[in-house]
């Protein structure tokens, strides 16, 4: 869905709202509403117009991908509540979508000043349709996941949606290509600019880096054509 929104027809404003969720299989909770016209039913059925409203996205506001300890797996076990309810929600709305999905959850340790966070796994068959071009239809998803999660708890719990491991397998991909464009910068002494990432990606270069002491890395941009910046270090001497 575009940040622009869809809009939606029907002979109420209710009828109009239950139409753009069916469409976009998405909960009530998830999305915003405007309604754009209350439409009317004329007299005698001369002047009557539909309803229509424009349905949007909830938008959660951005963490910063500032570089911190990656964090560390922990043993799986019983997290209780919050992945009792991470689990139930992702659940439901794979349901909506049509899958039948294996969700196992696990706790990911958080550095000196992050708690832990949890991340959901999806195992289910034809579920790569779930991740998209780049990972963007996983990161809608996980978005979505987060923004009924923490307004159930009342709160903000750290989780993370993943399918068939894509995150890891784009995790390793990136690290990669982070050491390959760090000796390029060194060798041709001149800043590689990577392509645009989104936040969680970009963490993964600067961690990738961050303990090299011939290149350094900053996030430059605006919105979703922000990328990664590799700058080799001047020599001294």
């Amino acid at each position: 869905m575009s940040a622009e929104g869809k809009i939606f027809y029907g002979e109420t404003v209710e009828a109009a709202i239950q139409a753009g969720l069916t469409a976009l299989r998405l909960p009530r909770e998830a999305v915003e509403v405007e309604v754009l016209d209350e439409g009317s039913r004329g007299i005698l059925g001369i002047g009557a117009r539909m309803a229509r409203v424009r349905i949007t996205l909830r938008v959660l506001p951005e963490v910063s991908p500032v570089p911190s300890p990656e964090p560390v797996p922990a043993p799986e076990a019983p997290m209780g509540a919050d992945a009792d309810l991470a689990r139930s929600v992702l659940s439901d709305l794979l349901r909506r979508m049509g899958f039948v999905a294996e969700i196992t959850v696990r706790q990911l340790a958080g550095g000196p000043e992050e708690e832990p966070s949890l991340v959901l796994n999806v195992q289910a068959p034809g579920a790569d349709v779930l991740i998209g071009p780049r990972g963007e239809t996983l990161a809608a998803l996980q978005h979505i996941v987060r923004l009924i999660v923490n307004q159930r708890a009342g709160r903000r719990i750290n989780l993370f949606v993943d399918v068939q491991d894509y995150r890891e397998r784009r995790r390793r991909s990136l690290e990669r290509l982070a050491e390959q464009m760090a000796a390029r910068a060194v060798k041709s002494g001149r800043t590689v600019y990577l392509e645009p990432m989104p936040p969680y990606e970009r963490r993964i270069i600067h961690l990738a880096l961050r303990d090299r002491s011939d290149v350094t890395t900053q996030s430059v941009g605006e919105g979703n054509r922000r990328r990664v910046t590799i700058i080799p270090r001047v020599s001294k001497g």
